[in-house]
């Protein structure tokens, strides 16, 4: 057991804790969790990434079953309480966490039918996503409403930032995703494999809910203060707008996005 914040180990757990740069260079994120590490126990792809799993001493003694499983699976570490809550990244650690190597997606799995039931692509874009909850709630929102994938700006929000990963609820693990370097580029090409690109914009001139979204269909996303940038929005072929009451000017961007994203599912399971 490590009972030193000194350790090796604690050093470098509390680096890729903390620096984005650290997480990219090793190519790894952290999940904390009994119940999102036990998702990645629970599938056979996602076992094979995880690289080590740290547990605290009072961890091991309640949770006895799971403790078990892991050790059978994957590598383990037992750290005492102060330790493990010197590395965690929450206020009450709940005393696991696991390292895990990123899987990478292509453009064809965003583009493929996660349901198995020949629907058509479906894809949520996002432009300069900078709130961590947000992120999180798009996510779990996409798997929830059927989305197929998500492609981000490379100025989102780090998608592996521990408050992110924490708030996708394991989505994260479900739903392919891409950052790309040059979104309206990328947006050009989900419209050459014949998807149609809806911005969600103030000066929209079609309700949301007047539109057929059961073919090809991406919604593009923007930032929680800015909204869409101009060379992103132009890349639309309709700009749509969510019809609203009283003196609200906009909507948060996960609300709008999740708006967008059920009425699309709707249509789909019709």
């Amino acid at each position: 057991m490590i009972t030193s914040t000194g350790n090796a180990q604690v050093r470098e757990l509390v680096k890729l804790m903390k620096k984005s740069r650290e997480r990219d260079r090793q190519n790894v994120f952290l999940v904390e969790g009994p119940r999102m590490t036990g998702e990645l126990l629970d599938d056979r792809e996602w076992q094979k990434q995880i690289q080590k799993v740290y547990f605290s001493e009072s961890f091991t003694k309640k949770s006895g079953n799971l403790t078990e499983a892991f050790v059978r699976q994957c590598r383990t570490e037992i750290l005492s309480d102060s330790v493990f809550e010197y590395v965690s990244d929450t206020k009450t650690p709940q005393g696991i966490l696991a390292v895990v190597e990123r899987r990478t997606y292509s453009r064809d799995d965003i583009l493929r039918d996660l349901s198995g039931q020949g629907r058509a692509p479906f894809v949520i874009v996002l432009d300069n996503l900078q709130d961590p909850g947000n992120m999180g709630t798009v996510f779990r929102t996409a798997e929830a409403a059927g989305a197929t994938g998500i492609l981000m700006s490379s100025d989102c929000v780090d998608i592996y930032n521990p408050k992110v990963v924490r708030s996708t609820m394991g989505a994260l693990f479900r739903v392919p995703f891409c950052r790309v370097e040059d979104l309206p580029e990328s947006v050009e090409d989900l419209k050459k494999a014949g998807i149609r690109v809806y911005a969600a914009h103030l000066e929209g001139k079609n309700p949301y809910d007047r539109e057929d979204y059961r073919g090809g269909t991406a919604f593009l996303i923007g930032n929680e203060g800015n909204g869409l940038r101009e060379e992103v929005a132009s890349c639309a072929d309709c700009r749509i707008r969510i019809p609203m009451e009283g003196k609200a000017e906009s909507l948060n961007a996960a609300v709008a996005a999740a708006v967008l994203m059920f009425e699309a599912g709707r249509q789909r399971r019709q």
